[in-house]
Parts: C-alpha cells; structure tokens; sequence
C-alpha cells in the first residue's frame, strides 16, 4: 500500500512524500483520512523552524515521524474511516492525532470514534477542543464573572463559547483583527477594541501567540484576577511590564497546555475521555464558523504559507482528501 504526506522539509518549505505501508499489526488500524485540520498557531512555529531545541522531546506530536526542525512530519487533527484492523471497527469514521496523510497506521485504541450525527469535518476541531477545555478546568471560571478572551483564534473563541456556557458570565473578546468582531459575537461575546479595555476582568485567558496580547491581558486585569497564558511562544523571549500594577492588583499569572490533564480533574478523566468530551462538545453548528473553505491535499504544500499566516487566513483552515 501506498501513503502520501506532508512534510515540512525546510523553514517555511513543505512537500509530500509517498511512503509504503505495511498491513495494520494486532491493535492497529488502518485509516482512510477524510480530513484533517490546522492548527495554525503551533503548526505556524515548526512551518518556521522556531520550535526550541529545549522542548524538541515535548512538542512531539503523538505520531509524528522525523525529528524537529527538519524534516518533520507534523500535524494531530485527523478524521477518517477505518478499512482494515480489528473487524469490529472496520468502516468506523474516527479522529485521530495524526499527522497530515491521506492513509495511515495507527493504534486503534488512539482512533476515537466520532459521536452519531457529528460531521466528519466539525471534527478536525476536536484536538483544539480539547486545549479549550483543559483552560476551562485550569481557569476554574466562576458564574457571574467577567471574562477576557484575547486572541479571537479558533482556541480563543471555543473557550469563549464554552465561557459563554456558564450562567451569569459576561465574556468579551479583544482581538487586533477587527475582522473577527462577528466570530466573537456569535459566539456568544462582546466584541471588544483596544480603548475599550478596563481593568476590570476577573478572568482573563490570552491566546494570541503575541508578546503584545499578554501585556494587554495584564492592564485588562481586575484586583486579584487570575491569567490563564494559553499561548506557546517558542524560542521568543517575552518583555512583561511587572514592575507597575502587577503587584498591586495580586494578579496571578499561570500557564494552560493540553499535554497534562488540568489538576482539577486530574485522576478522574484520563486523556481519553476527556478527548471524547471534546468531541462530545462539538454537538454545535456554530463551530462550523471556524472552518476554512476545503483546501485539497494535494495543494496543502503550496498552500501553507497562507493558510497558517495569511491576514485573510480562517481560524481552523480545512484540508479535504476526498
């Protein structure tokens, strides 16, 4: 059997590569992608080569071939259909972590199957799903709090939906791209510009992969408010104004990443399940907004640089394999 995929060979440099397949061993499956999904922010750093040599072992995608920088084959936002593998599941459509690659192997028990009615494209998103609701459980959010959503990415605005959720939350959204003004609001938020901003949110997750956006974050805070960092910012070191209100207001600052499952639930959710939640959790058509128009497979290489930093790029771009 043969397979394509997508590597990335150089900075900003990608190609697909063919490769042979041999059938799936006992507990494998084999799978047919469908489609699969961009994650642009951390897809954006190893396009880029600015994954830090420090964190090469923990950025590994859970079925990533070659090694960081180059050439890596990334990506973990795979929906497809099993053909061979344990005869219960075969025709089964599944996400799995996988990067992009229009037939692949992979452990079956890492093939989740798709929640009836979901659409085989809505969920791509499931992985990004995911990272929202791990902040979530970070954040800890309280009814009746104002909330700060900055960086209207698809993260940004599926934590905003599921902030919007909660009764009593008044949950805005600050993004430089005044473009995303109507993502936000219907996602369920206030749509909020730079001179608009108060200090007065008692929740803040920042996730716009911008040095800018956290110090924004910072000057939006209320007294004792917390800021759930949900960016990655690769090799960039980041300048905090710390030395001002910082300490004043008790601000807390901490970090949210979806490789460990929140202390809050930890011990009772396992990475599975709380996969199957997020899959659960797109039973919304407004996800659909998040989508890109299909790019094909066979164009995803040239396509790349617009897509993950193009100004007129979607927040989850859409590749299609059928």
């Amino acid at each position: 059997m043969k397979a394509r995929a997508l590597w990335i060979t150089g900075p900003r440099q990608a190609a697909l590569r063919e490769e042979a397949l041999r059938p799936p061993a006992e507990g494998e499956a084999l799978v047919r992608t469908l489609h699969s999904g961009l994650s642009r922010g951390t897809e954006r750093l190893v396009f880029e080569g600015r994954v830090p040599e420090s964190e090469h072992g923990r950025m590994r995608a859970p079925l990533q071939a070659g090694d960081f920088p180059f050439p890596v084959k990334y990506g973990y936002c795979a929906v497809g259909r099993i053909e061979a593998g344990p005869a219960h599941r075969i025709g089964e459509t599944v996400f799995c972590l996988h990067p992009h690659q229009d037939l692949f192997l992979a452990p079956a028990a890492m093939c989740v199957p798709l929640p009836a009615g979901l659409p085989p494209s809505r969920a791509v998103l499931a992985a990004n799903m995911e990272t929202a609701l791990n902040i979530l459980w970070d954040a800890r959010p309280l009814p009746g709090e104002r909330a700060l959503v900055i960086g209207a990415g698809v993260v940004g605005l599926l934590v905003v939906r599921l902030l919007a959720r909660i009764p009593g939350m008044a949950v805005a959204v600050h993004d430089t791209d005044t473009r995303r003004e109507a993502l936000a609001r219907a996602a369920g938020a206030r749509f909020l510009p730079a001179d608009a901003l108060a200090p007065e949110h008692e929740l803040v997750v920042h996730a716009s992969g911008q040095p800018e956006g956290l110090r924004t974050a910072l000057a939006a805070c209320a007294f004792e408010a917390r800021i759930l960092e949900a960016s990655w910012f690769g090799a960039r070191e980041v300048a905090l104004p710390l030395g001002e209100a910082f300490h004043a207001r008790r601000l807390t600052l901490r970090s949210t990443q979806v490789g460990a499952v929140s202390p809050a639930m930890r011990g009772r959710r396992s990475h599975a399940e709380r996969l199957a939640l997020a899959l659960s959790l797109l039973d919304d058509a407004w996800c659909d907004t998040l989508l890109g128009p299909p790019v094909p497979f066979a164009a995803l290489p040239e396509a790349l640089p617009r897509l993950l930093s193009g100004p007129d790029a979607p927040p989850c771009p859409l590749v299609t394999y059928i």
